[in-house]
């Protein structure tokens, strides 16, 4: 089989489709045949194939171990075959081709969180004989294994797997930390000796390997680390390794030898000791003092930063930020609710180390040289400013850059120590916050930084900066110096602008804030600057504060020049951005936007084309069409074309867009829905994918059926023509795995087809039909549920007799009874029914079963029904309590109840209430057969027709049942 396996990857790696394709449909047919592991096996240990053909091998054994390795999965692969391999995996540590070493360490470690240690007991101490031997390839191979397997082995989180892996720790730590410590001796030996760069590198690569491995075992591998003399030790020894690896370093450059391995050792030592800080915090809290020494050394002092690095520095900042910032280490304010020594003991360090006089020389040097804008950062302005303003970063970016990274450990400082640092920042801002000389670039960066900080600290410096006064004078009027250097200074009182506005900024001075953004977002001012001033006046605009009728003067210049900025810069993110500040601004200003959106609308298309390859840029269209269709309203009539095509595009889940623009797209469908004048083809059309979304996109099921209501209530004949059976079908299929909330919701739409088209909605409902009744007569749903089961069923019982008495017949049969028992599960029925009715404060749904009830008041109801009599009198007159008003001649008046409750306000037909959607909705409300039926009239010839298809003797025995409140407020409305 070996050399037809060899011929078919090498088919497999070739660039042509036509030999492509075939080879993969072999790959895969033999992927649970025999001996097809054995045979990829033989063909990756082959060392006189090419490359490409071992890789492939390698590549389909990892992939036939994810799916048939296991032994429960279907076609696993045969134990004695995976015991052949087992033991061939681990016979030769001589792979010469450092990329498929790497290959193949995965894929022993993938075998090894199945079977080790239970049935590949050998494997572990194979690799550890083979790191004691002398044979340098052969024990960097066994390294790369051992660390891909330990790292796997930890992944496991079930309490079994956990306690083998800390056995696995316990016997084999003390083995690798003497052999890191005895290649990192090595390395700094022959570092410091002048060695071959060669074999420097050699004993680095391994002590970098072991130091990896060190650092998964210590980690994830002790249940309490305190315990253990060598974890404690290589902790305390991690410090020492740091200090003299980046003396090392600065050697080994000073030589002209730049070694990236030795840069991601340095970094691993100090990954060693966040690690443990998250996971051990507990046992951390001794080595705090050594953590903030070692840390403000190297990124405080200037002997210390000669020797760091960036992303040392990095590291450094997070290990400071993440001791003052731990859940277990509270601060003090909090400290009186603490009864835990080790928490209290943490707390003593840090306000030991954190002196006033170190604070401030942190947060001094944090400002005045972190937050300097590097020379670097000022070319990327020069020559492309949006990157420049796209490079600030969000979310975890304060983990791998800089600048997030300090700002970040800045803003912990000052919120742990906010009684020492708000006077140092107060000072500084006096000192630095006047205007100065355009041409002292030095100055200017400072002044930037220091803006940067009070921005950062705004909350905190609350009740000592007079932000009007600051903003009326000074910082209004450095936006008027036009000088290049002072872009910088423009750009950050943007910034400060629109992080000051939410916090204290009055309401008087907001028209001046519009002002002077708009007057920025001119398009001679820097892109870097209008970038910064869109995202201030998105601030402003955002604020609960904001009033639309005092933005008013500056919407149309504000959106004209926002438009502008939009179609100027190019990269896909800034488009995003400043989209999505228009959209906010469409949002928040509503129909007052109309009259200026018409160029967006035409760009639209235009920007939907470009970004065919930029899905979050679709999303933000699409979110900016939703806006817009909601703020035109009819008149979005315009943007229809693009509007359909968006959601066509998003909202079909065989095209691999939708999971990016699924919910955004069926927000556009339903704005659609709600707007159109007309149900027309195009959006009749796009109907057909419904059924698949509802199927197959469960987590967005609410919007799905607000949109299938939508579609009823637009064009309800030609709907449920189309597409009313499928979705009908979809839902019933749903049923069983929907909560209270989305059965309610779906009950919604089976009712609105009864409402909207009668006859044919009756018909399309009759198959759930039977699932209802007996869903109701399990009475074990909640009470939204119950309500709308109950609706139903007395729509059905009022309008559709024959189809409840089918129905009721076939729920009997379901139950198990005969003929003769159809009056109990009828009576069980009633019997729910009134019960759970007095708890539905719907009006109109009251009235609906208080006629519904009205209807078994019949010679032929059987006993086990009027056995409810009194019952069900109470609930009907409690329903002509709620429903009716008397005025002086005692006249009723129910005549215009809504589907809501509510009387029907006569505008419904006004163009100007609601949106078009509303007003359909109103209409059908008003339409609906009910409004015109007396319930009191109903009652009252009910019981007239009763008494005499009964007798007198038998209909005032049933009236003896009453309660005598009841039958005193029945005589207010009806006359026997």
């Amino acid at each position: 089989m070996d050399a037809a396996v060899v011929e078919v990857l090498q088919q497999a790696t070739s660039q042509d489709p036509t030999i492509l394709k075939p080879a993969e449909q072999t790959l895969k047919q033999w992927e649970t045949e025999r001996g097809f592991y054995t045979a990829l096996y033989n063909v990756f240990s082959n060392h006189s194939l090419t490359i490409n053909v071992r890789w492939m091998a390698i590549v389909c054994f990892k992939n036939g171990v994810d799916k048939y390795w296991r032994k429960n999965a279907p076609n696993a692969i045969a134990d004695d075959e995976k015991e052949f391999l087992r033991q061939r995996l681990i016979t030769n540590f001589e792979e010469p081709v450092n990329q498929l070493a790497v290959q193949l360490a995965a894929l022993i470690s993938k075998i090894a969180r199945y079977d080790c240690p239970r049935e590949w007991r050998s494997l572990i101490p194979t690799l550890l004989d083979v790191i004691r031997g002398q044979n340098p390839l052969a024990q960097h191979r066994a390294l790369l294994i051992l660390h891909h397997v330990v790292k796997c082995l930890a992944s496991k989180r079930l309490a079994a797997d956990r306690r083998l892996f800390q056995e696995l720790t316990i016997s084999v730590f003390s083995f690798i930390l003497n052999v890191w410590n005895t290649y990192t001796e090595s390395f700094l030996i022959m570092a410091s000796n002048g060695a071959d760069t060669n074999q420097i590198q050699e004993a680095l690569e391994k002590a970098l390997l072991l130091l990896r491995i060190l650092r998964t075992l210590i980690v994830n591998g002790f249940n309490k680390l305190s315990e253990s003399h060598d974890a404690m030790s290589f902790l305390e020894i991690v410090f020492e390794r740091a200090r003299t690896c980046l003396e090392c370093r600065k050697t080994l450059i000073s030589r002209g030898i730049q070694m990236d391995v030795c840069d991601k050792f340095i970094i691993h030592l100090t990954k060693v000791l966040l690690g443990v800080l998250e996971m051990h915090p507990f046992c951390y809290v001794e080595l705090i003092p050594t953590s903030l020494e070692f840390s403000v050394f190297y990124c405080f002092t200037e002997t210390g930063q000669a020797l760091a690095f960036e992303k040392f520095v990095i590291q450094c900042l997070n290990l400071m930020k993440g001791i003052l910032s731990s859940t277990y280490y509270k601060p003090a304010k909090v400290l009186e609710e603490t009864k835990d020594p080790l928490t209290l003991r943490a707390n003593q360090l840090r306000q030991e180390f954190f002196t006033p006089e170190t604070l401030t020389e942190i947060c001094s040097r944090l400002v005045t040289h972190y937050f300097l804008l590097t020379p670097a950062e000022l070319e990327l302005w020069d020559t492309d400013p949006e990157s420049f303003v796209v490079d600030g970063g969000g979310g975890e970016s304060w983990k791998y850059s800089l600048r997030p990274c300090t700002e970040c450990l800045f803003a912990v400082i000052l919120h742990h120590f906010v009684e020492v640092l708000v006077p140092f920042l107060v000072e500084l801002m006096q000192r630095h916050h006047q205007p100065i000389d355009p041409n002292n670039l030095h100055a200017i960066l400072v002044k930037d930084a220091v803006y940067n900080a009070v921005g950062l600290a705004a909350f905190d410096l609350y009740d000592e900066v007079n932000f009007d006064q600051w903003f009326s004078t000074t910082l209004k009027e450095e936006l008027k110096i036009r000088s290049n250097n002072y872009r910088i200074i423009r750009r950050r009182v943007c910034w400060l602008i629109g992080r000051w506005t939410s916090v204290k900024l009055s309401t008087e001075l907001r028209p001046e804030l519009y002002k002077l953004m708009v007057e920025v977002l001119s398009p001679e001012e820097d892109l870097g600057v209008r970038l910064a001033a869109s995202d201030a006046l998105k601030l402003a605009i955002d604020d609960f504060q904001f009033n639309p009728e005092e933005f008013s003067p500056y919407l149309e210049p504000a959106f004209s020049l926002l438009f502008s900025l939009l179609k100027e810069v190019k990269e896909c993110d800034t488009k995003m951005y400043v989209l999505y500040v228009l959209s906010f601004m469409i949002e928040r200003t509503g129909s007052e936007i109309n009259p200026h959106v018409g160029a967006l609308s035409s760009y639209l298309p235009a920007l939907w084309q470009e970004s065919e390859e930029h899905d979050m840029l679709r999303c933000a269209i699409i979110s900016t069409l939703v806006h817009l269709e909601k703020a035109l309203g009819p008149e979005s009539v315009v943007i229809e074309p693009l509007v359909v095509g968006a959601i066509a595009l998003s909202c079909d889940v065989n095209q691999n867009y939708h999971v990016y623009l699924l919910e955004d797209g069926l927000r556009l469908w339903l704005a659609l829905l709600e707007n159109a004048l007309a149900p027309t083809p195009a959006i009749m059309e796009l109907a057909k994918n419904l059924p698949d979304v509802l199927e197959k996109s469960f987590e967005h099921l609410k919007l799905c059926l607000f949109i299938v209501q939508a579609y009823i209530i637009l064009s309800p004949q030609e709907f449920l023509s189309q597409r009313g059976a499928i979705i009908i079908e979809t839902l019933r299929s749903l049923l069983g795995d929907l909560n209270s909330e989305g059965a309610a919701m779906a009950m919604t739409v089976f009712e609105l087809c009864l409402c909207a088209s009668p006859r044919q909605g009756v018909e399309l409902i009759k198959p759930v039909l039977i699932t209802i009744f007996e869903n109701m007569y399990k009475e074990e749903e909640v009470m939204m549920t119950m309500t709308m089961y109950l609706s139903i069923v007395a729509r059905i019982l009022w309008f559709y007799k024959d189809i409840f008495i089918q129905v009721l017949s076939e729920l009997t049969r379901k139950i198990g009874g005969n003929e003769a028992r159809e009056e109990v599960v009828l009576g069980e029925l009633i019997r729910i029914w009134v019960n759970r009715m007095p708890y539905i404060s719907q009006l109109k749904r009251r009235k609906l079963l208080a006629l519904a009830l009205c209807s078994f008041l019949g010679a032929d109801s059987p006993p086990s029904v009027l056995h409810y009599f009194p019952l069900i009198i109470s609930n009907i007159v409690g329903t002509l309590n709620d429903i009716t008003k008397f005025d002086d001649i005692r006249c009723e008046n129910i005549g215009s109840l809504s589907i809501s409750g509510q009387s029907s306000p006569p505008q419904y037909e006004d163009e100007e209430y609601g949106n078009k959607h509303e007003q359909r909705k109103k209409r059908l409300d008003f339409n609906d057969p009910l409004c015109g039926i007396s319930l009191k009239d109903t009652l009252q010839n009910q019981l007239l027709t009763l008494r005499r298809l009964i007798g007198d003797n038998q209909f005032n025995q049933l009236m003896s049942t009453l309660y005598p409140e009841i039958d005193k407020e029945l005589k207010l409305y009806i006359s026997l």
